[in-house]
């Protein structure tokens, strides 16, 4: 009779253990391996607690290698991957496209309406958000304080590109391997594209006209790109045209920018006295504009998606809904400090006084981001969504090769004229290839 009630013991034991083991389910997160998602794999053992149900297995590659496979993925419905990492570039044209999973059901306690209106704006497709974002990001001026006063000048909060152009006159010392302003000059649609795209737009600049017709032959991409060009030729360090953001991190913390006018990110890395040789002089100002309603800065997040072809929705949910809620900021703060909780995505994070007392950048970042309108990015009417890209899939190569064209200018390998006229071209038979344009 023991031994009998022990077997059943042991067998209804191994039973619960079976159908404990059947219960869980794993899911595959694909994602870029930028610091904020490299810290959350090193989170997981809240989220393991409170969903034991779920294992999650990641799958971390660097940002253009994750584009292409992700990008395979989805439009192969290739279930791959449950949980995506995608840019703002790629939700709306793949929840345009059916490719991702509508994430209007999360939870109430998720609470969507305190999403940053500018980042759901750039995340949502009629309506409906596509994608949740756990770092968000603006551009704006980052500038040497010092610099500033010993200029004699005062930067205002809201300066125009002649104020700019102003202010990296003064403060350009080239003997002393001091430049007044340092920009992007990589080649690249998220490179140089990404910082020229944004300042063509105070411009009065547009890539496509409402019948998608290229602008490069206008008076406003032609003063852009004239005074991106006088303003790195005259005040920008040497060999420009190599430099994208990490390379004018590195001179801007080196002590070698008076201004640098780039991703609001960047704020926690030029204020942290163990990087930054100038961390205690650094003030910030919203991007420049010609006083004609924008401003030059962009608007980006990284976020989550769920692809339309995973298998394992509900257990996806699960994991997009810990990992970008408030909650998830708050183990951040609890584990790493404030200042390194991931920016730029709720508003009541810009409501909390201890972020804002740790983030002396806060602020600014938060007025940048407000000042981006992804769904009206330029001054005159256009048919695409989007502040520094295009939202349709021949961005990226049209982009990036309209990109390698100024940067070459820059280089002074052509002049300003040619380059422009062959983004002109370029980008026109692009676009009559993909049938936007006769």
């Amino acid at each position: 009779m023991t031994f009998t009630l022990r077997a059943l013991m042991g067998a209804c034991a191994v039973s619960a253990l079976s159908t404990a083991a059947m219960a869980e389910t794993t899911i595959t997160v694909a994602t870029v391996n930028n610091g904020d998602m490299i810290r959350m794999q090193g989170l997981m053992d809240d989220f393991n607690a409170k969903h034991p149900d779920i294992k999650v297995e990641w799958v971390t590659l660097e940002e253009n290698v994750l584009r292409q496979r992700v990008t395979q993925d989805v439009a192969t419905k290739g279930g791959q991957f449950d949980v995506m990492t995608i840019g703002t570039y790629e939700v709306p044209i793949w929840g345009e496209r059916g490719w991702l999973v509508s994430l209007d059901d999360l939870p109430a306690s998720w609470d969507s309406a305190d999403i940053l209106p500018a980042i759901a704006g750039g995340l949502s497709v009629d309506g409906s958000l596509y994608a949740a974002p756990f770092y968000g990001e603006s551009s704006m001026v980052m500038y040497r304080k010092d610099l500033m006063e010993k200029a004699g000048l005062t930067m205002p909060d809201a300066p125009t590109w002649d104020e700019i152009k102003e202010a990296a006159a003064a403060m350009t010392d080239k003997d002393a391997g001091i430049y007044g302003i340092c920009l992007r000059g990589k080649a690249g649609w998220g490179e140089n594209m990404a910082f020229l795209s944004a300042m063509a737009n105070s411009y009065g600049a547009r890539w496509f006209d409402m019948d998608w017709k290229p602008q490069f032959d206008s008076d406003a991409w032609k003063a852009t790109l004239t005074d991106y060009l006088d303003l790195m030729n005259s005040y920008g360090p040497p060999g420009a045209s190599s430099n994208g953001f990490n390379e004018n991190l590195s001179l801007f913390q080196t002590g070698k920018c008076g201004m640098w006018i780039d991703a609001t990110v960047a704020a926690s890395f030029v204020t942290n006295p163990t990087d930054s040789s100038v961390a205690d002089q650094v003030g910030f100002a919203l991007a420049p504009d010609k006083g004609l309603g924008k401003r030059g800065n962009w608007l980006w997040a990284w976020n989550l998606g769920i692809p339309a072809g995973t298998q394992n929705e509900d257990a996806a949910k699960t994991f997009v809904e810990w990992a970008t809620s408030k909650e998830y900021t708050a183990l951040v703060a609890e584990k790493e400090g404030w200042a390194n909780v991931p920016p730029g995505t709720r508003t009541s994070l810009y409501e909390n006084q201890n972020y804002l007392d740790a983030a002396p950048f806060a602020q600014m970042t938060l007025e940048s981001i407000n000042a981006a309108d992804p769904q009206n990015p330029t001054v005159d009417e256009v048919p695409y969504v989007g502040v520094q890209f295009v939202a349709i899939p021949e961005f990226q190569g049209i982009g990036t090769a309209v990109g390698q064209q100024f940067s070459a200018a820059l280089a002074g390998q052509v002049t300003a004229e040619q380059a422009l006229a062959n983004a002109q071209q370029l980008t026109e038979r692009e676009m009559m290839k993909a049938g936007y344009i006769k």
